[in-house]
């Protein structure tokens, strides 16, 4: 029931037919530019995600003190 490397290859004759080379061309170099400029934004979000993770101050109030002797 799967599709066999006939069906494959006579849809994509169909595309190409119905799109043409140049425009397939184009659209995958799109693509392609498209997923790289996704990775290195995801990759930039974890560099900073992990810089402010070392650079935490905790920030509070003092409100009691604890007696050393007891």
């Amino acid at each position: 029931m799967g599709i066999s490397v006939t069906k494959l290859l006579i849809v994509l004759a169909i595309i190409i037919v119905i799109f043409g080379t140049k425009r397939l061309r184009n659209l995958g170099s799109d693509l392609g530019g498209a997923i790289k400029s996704f990775r290195s934004a995801v990759k930039e979000g974890e560099g900073e995600k992990t810089a402010e993770d070392e650079d935490k101050t905790i920030e509070g109030e003092v409100t009691a003190k604890k007696n050393e002797n007891g």
